[in-house]
């Protein structure tokens, strides 16, 4: 599964979502879902959200073992500490044959 903007579809909802309020949100959110004709990218998008509002919080966290908690603990920390970030373009130079 690819990023949405793999599939054409120029988003930048981190920025307008500080600025909306729920409702305005939401029907941003079904504007853009109208808009998609990749029967692949809604299937995909349609897991996600079903399983986001499936899940209580902390289920997912609660079927880990002790060693994937520390791991993505870890992997958390990590990822906050711009000395160990690589660059998106690094990333995608690196991994270019199966992007």
């Amino acid at each position: 599964m690819g990023n949405i903007e793999s599939f054409g579809i120029n988003t930048n909802f981190e920025i307008r979502h500080q600025t909306m309020n729920t409702l305005e949100l939401k029907n941003s959110f079904h504007t853009l879902i109208d808009s998609i004709n990749n029967d692949s990218l809604l299937m995909s998008l349609y897991d996600i959200m079903k399983s986001r509002t499936s899940t209580r919080d902390g289920q997912m966290w609660n079927n880990l073992s002790r060693l994937e908690q520390e791991e993505l603990l870890l992997a958390l920390e990590e990822s906050e500490n711009p000395e160990t970030l690589i660059s998106n373009d690094d990333m995608k130079k690196k991994h270019k044959k199966w992007l």
